[in-house]
Parts: C-alpha cells; structure tokens; sequence
C-alpha cells in the first residue's frame, strides 16, 4: 500500500469512488454537497462581471472609432470564464473561479484601445498569457512564489480579504467617495452625505446581518443563502419603491442600485452572441503604436496577472487550509498555468485578460475545497451566455453581502504573523492596508517585497533574502516608476 494510500485509510478519508479519489473529496474532508454549494456561493458572487465586463469595455473607443458591442461581450465574458474555471477545476483541482480581470479591463479600455485597435490590444492580451505561460513552464514563477517568505503571504491573504470588504462595501453603496467639490479633506464617507438614505443601502446591512447570524449559527449554506434571500428581498423592494438604476437618462441616481435592478425578468433565455471569438491581432499593434509603447502596457499588463494571481491563489488556498507549511498550494504550477492560458484565451476572445477572482473564497467559506466546486461554478457560467436575463436579477447590494463575510474570515489569518519582528511585520503591514487602499492587489504585494528587501539591506542581512526576490523587488520598482518612466521616454 502507497503512503498516500495509508494516510487515506488512517484519516478515515478513504476514496468513495473514482470520482471522488481524482478530486481528492473524502481527502481534503469535503464532500460533493459542499463542493455545489460553494460552486453555486462562488458563482452569484462573481456573475456581475458577465454584466460589469462588457459595460467597462464597451465604453472604450480604440484608435480608428470603434467600439465593442454589448451583447457579444457579455456572451464572451461568460463563455470564457466558464470553460476556463472548469479547466482549473479539471487540471489543478483547486477551488479557484477565474473570469475577466477587472482593473486589466479598464487598462485596455482606456489606454491600451486608444492607441490602436481593438483587435490589435487584445492581440496584446494574448501576448502577456502567452508570456506568463513560458514562465509558468520553464519554473520562474512558481520560483518567485516560494521567494516570498511565509508570513508575507500570510499578509498578502489578509490584505485580500479587507480589499474583498471594501469591494463590497462599495459596490453596495454603503462606502462611497465624497467628490472633490465637495471642499472636505476626507475621501470616502458612508452612505450618502453621511447617511444610509437609500433602500439598496438597507437591502445590504439586513443581507449582511443576516448572512452573519446564519454563519455564527453554523447553517449550511449560510452565504448562499444569505444572496439569495436578500436577492428575493431586492426584487420586493424595488417593486414596491421603484429605486431604479443608478443612473437614469445620463443622469446620476445616488439612491438607485449600483449596477443591476433586481426585477423578474421579462425572458429568462436568450442566444448568445459569439461574433468576437478571434478578433484579435498579435501584429499591427507594433508599428501602429511603436515598439516601446507596446513593450510599457505588455509589461504593466504582465506585472498586474501575475501578482495578482499569486496573491489571489494563496488567500484562498489559506481560507480553506489547502496551503503547506511553505504556503504554497497544491499543484501550484497547474494552477499558474491555467491561469497564464485563461490570459491569452481571454485575448482571443476580445473579453480581456481572464484571471483568479478573490470571490472565490467566498465558495471555500461555504465548504468547497476542490475542482468540484469549479464545475458547479463553471456550468453556470455557461448557462448564463444564454440565462443572462436571469444572471442580473441578483443586485451588487445581495452579492457583497458574501464578500464582507469573507474578508473577516479572512482577516483572522492576522494572527500568524509575528508583529513584535518588524523585519517582517513593518512589510506585512505594508501590504495588508495597501491593498484595500489603492483598490489593487499587486499595489500590496509590491510595497510588501519592496520594503522587505530595503529593510533587510538596510540590516545587513542580504543574505537572508532570496536571489529573486531582488529581481521581483526591482520589477515592482519599475512598474511603481511606469508614469514618469513613460514621460521620459515616450
């Protein structure tokens, strides 16, 4: 008998079937209920990126005046996102969603597009997975990832849950930025002017409350059900109170509800529009936009997947207690790889880069510990190219509910960090509050290694840090210097 095989029978984890034994169920203490539920937990938390995704992209005009069509990119978005988190599920067995990056979508929207085409910016795309992708397979960055010390990834997992949070609060409308004209120093203020003056606003503190007591009473479920009782709760509300969308006619509804207005549906299918699968150029990009600015957004777009997906991966690796004593996770170098294909498959589909989400945590608090909650999460992404009108019934005020949830579960990870050596915890501290205060995973963990190495050349402990984190070090430099560096030499 194998020493897996006796540690399976000791633990009392004995595989059921053959199923169960490839997933590693019984083994990692799950079962295939908690899998669907956190597939299904995942999934609501994420599904506003098939209706975000497209509206983001869709407002970016490139070099010659187009633009992408609504429709087809909420078919894409969703298309790719689903055959991609079943591959990760299928290949890597690890609970971890993946769907078009928000931030890297923006960049491509309104800087990248505006120099050159869109087929030729996701051209670009393509180009950094396919980059990411020999990384992954000649070894450098599953090596950059065990570079990083053990309690630094601790930090990194803590700053990505309060991110989560702060995502949540505002996308809820519960947090929300005081604009400039306002003559105050402070930046964000709750609710509106102060006050929570909204029904969306009540919607999500009741969903929150009540998502907390069902978790505190350990229901099954607690998060998923928490979404979809506020979600019933929304749709109630705004038929009875007509909140509207937050922007009505052009015009700004701070009241309204943040991005979809939970009403019943008029159609619950309708076909897909695939017409954006392969529009992509990997060419003109070069002599349309010259050489050196293609190099710039290829290396802002490389520096941005890359962390992110390592900070993403070991926050929720952490969460449900896949991570060894090295805080890595298991197949690691599957999932990086994955992850690099998702990039250019997201490019190849004019969607932008497809990346880990972070809302997949949301999934391992309700139980999943496996690629089994992958392809609960994955099939619905597939039926929602053609369920879309049914996918924005549920409102940002019911999905944050579970984020919320997820970053206090994972701000307890806070505890492993040894805050009395500030050798590590100075940079521990860096990276858990840059994180939800520039809105940007990679800002993190970039202040975080930076100050690593500074603190321990400072020290004269050179020796302690790994080779390569010097070179990452000098990476994020780079990437923090991009805006003058671009002055200079564009």
């Amino acid at each position: 008998m194998s020493t897996a095989a006796a540690e399976e029978v000791s633990s009392g984890r004995t595989p059921k079937n053959g199923f169960d034994r490839f997933f590693e169920i019984s083994a990692r203490g799950s079962t295939v209920g908690r899998e669907v539920r956190g597939g299904f937990a995942t999934f609501f938390t994420m599904a506003y990126i098939v209706v975000l995704n497209p509206l983001i992209l869709a407002a970016g005009v490139d070099a010659v005046g187009g633009t992408l069509p609504v429709a087809a990119l909420a078919a894409g978005t969703a298309l790719v996102a689903g055959v991609m988190t079943i591959l990760m599920g299928v290949v890597a067995r690890f609970p971890l969603a993946l769907a078009a990056g928000l931030g890297v979508n923006a960049l491509v929207a309104y800087e990248i597009a505006p120099e050159m085409t869109w087929a030729d910016a996701m051209g670009l795309v393509f180009i950094e997975g396919v980059i990411i992708g020999i990384l992954v397979l000649t070894g450098l960055r599953t090596a950059v990832f065990r570079a990083v010390p053990t309690q630094l990834k601790t930090a990194i997992g803590v700053g990505i849950g309060l991110f989560l949070m702060i995502i949540g609060l505002v996308d809820a409308g519960f947090v929300r930025r005081i604009p400039d004209a306002a003559g105050t120093t402070v930046p964000v203020e709750l609710g509106i002017g102060g006050k929570l003056a909204s029904w969306p606003a009540l919607v999500f503190v009741l969903g929150v409350l009540l998502t907390l007591v069902l978790f505190v009473r350990k229901v099954k479920g607690a998060i998923l059900i928490g979404i979809l009782v506020t979600t019933i709760f929304a749709i109630i509300v705004e038929a009875i109170a007509k909140v509207g969308p937050s922007f009505v006619d052009g015009k700004p509804n701070p009241s309204g509800w943040s991005l979809n207005v939970p009403a019943l549906p008029d159609k619950i299918v309708d076909l897909p529009d695939l017409s954006l699968l392969g529009k992509f150029n990997v060419f003109d990009s070069w002599s349309r936009a010259g050489w050196l600015v293609v190099l710039m957004f290829i290396f802002t777009l490389l520096i941005t997947d890359f962390f992110d997906t390592m900070g993403t991966m070991v926050a929720v690796g952490q969460e449900g207690g896949l991570l060894d004593e090295e805080g890595m996770p298991p197949r690691t170098k599957e999932i990086l790889l994955v992850d690099s294909i998702a990039a250019a498959a997201g490019g190849a589909a004019s969607v932008s880069s497809n990346t880990s989400y972070i809302e997949s945590a949301s999934g391992v608090a309700e139980g999943a510990r496996t690629g089994v909650a992958n392809l609960v999460t994955g099939v619905l992404f597939l039926l929602a190219m053609f369920l879309a009108p049914l996918v924005v019934v549920v409102p940002f005020e019911a999905a944050s509910t579970a984020l919320v949830v997820v970053g206090f579960l994972m701000m307890t990870a806070v505890r492993q960090i040894d805050w009395t050596d500030y050798q590590i915890a100075i940079p521990a501290f860096l990276a858990i509050t840059l994180m939800p205060f520039t809105y940007s995973i990679s800002n993190g963990i970039g202040a975080g290694v930076i100050s690593y190495v500074v603190i321990k050349l400072a020290l004269g402990k050179a020796r302690e840090v790994h080779p390569i984190l010097y070179g990452v070090a000098v990476l994020f430099v780079l990437y923090f210097l991009r805006g003058p560096l671009e002055s200079v030499l564009l």
